[in-house]
């Protein structure tokens, strides 16, 4: 089952979140390993669109490049190239607030959106009835991404973040993303991908889980056997967002002893419910 919102334990108890991103520092710190190196100014571009994101003002040169330790010039530059994309425009009062350009690129985004908003009473439903941490996550590339969760309320929480990537090909929410994926795309992805053990029960040979990917695409539900973390199990079923170019998925979260064969089979049965009723509403 999964785990892909799961976080090892910190010695205060909390689930620690890794490979976690500050809005504006680390950006400039990260190196890539897979064969590219990252450009500056696109890191940079990024930083400050998010920062306009967050003010409730718009803000000016000075502004930005106090709030972001830039230089000036820097600041100067990529702003006005954005205004001259239309991406953003000056406010009246000379600073600077989001284009139209950039509201248009949020409206073709919005399918994700109203994709939320569709999926987020099911993860109540499942938080309700099973006392289990929901999640909603989408497929980039071979990670799934976090974008919606209902924590639950009673006892251990499994908790992340939203906007969280998970670990490459862990848990049973990208196994999930993946069965929806014609055959020869899952061997391009197994083929350049190492498969970790990160914990006693981690699949690592990937006739296994290229197996396990097929029958969850049979099954319509995936499962997470203290794979990713030991103690912790998950349940996936896949979503399909019809018309939409993207692999989602539903993921309910749990300690290992809630999974008696009783409860598993509860929660098969609801998660194929839910999946059944999503296949109709997202058409």
């Amino acid at each position: 089952m999964d785990l892909d919102s799961f976080f090892p334990l910190t010695n205060g108890g909390s689930f620690d979140i890794l490979n976690t991103r500050s809005l504006y520092g680390t950006y400039f710190d990260q190196i890539m390993s897979n064969g590219f190196r990252r450009v500056p100014a696109i890191d940079k571009c990024f930083a400050i669109l998010e920062l306009l994101a967050q003010s409730k003002t718009p803000m000016g040169i000075s502004d930005i490049s106090g709030k972001l330790t830039l230089n000036k010039s820097t600041v100067f530059n990529t702003v006005h190239t954005l205004r001259d994309l239309k991406v953003l425009e000056n406010h009246p009062d000379g600073k600077f607030v989001f284009g139209t350009r950039f509201y248009i690129l949020g409206n073709m985004a919005g399918k994700r959106s109203a994709l939320i908003q569709t999926v987020h009473p099911y993860l109540e439903m499942i938080n309700e009835k099973t006392k289990l941490s929901a999640f909603l996550g989408l497929r980039s590339d071979r990670q799934a991404i976090l974008i919606d969760t209902v924590d639950s309320a009673y006892g251990l929480k499994v908790s992340s973040e939203i906007g969280r990537q998970m670990p490459i090909l862990a848990g049973a929410g990208i196994k999930a993303m993946l069965s929806q994926l014609p055959d020869q795309e899952i061997d391009e992805i197994l083929a350049r991908t190492e498969l970790k053990r990160y914990a006693p029960h981690s699949i690592t040979d990937k006739a296994v889980y290229r197996a396990e990917i097929l029958e969850v695409r049979k099954q319509g539900i995936a499962y997470d056997r203290e794979e990713y973390i030991e103690g912790m199990v998950a349940f996936a079923i896949p979503i399909n967002a019809s018309g939409r170019n993207i692999q989602a998925a539903i993921w309910a979260v749990g300690l290992a002893r809630q999974a008696s064969d009783s409860s598993i089979q509860e929660m098969t049965e609801l998660l194929k419910g839910i999946s059944e009723e999503l296949s109709y509403r997202l058409l």
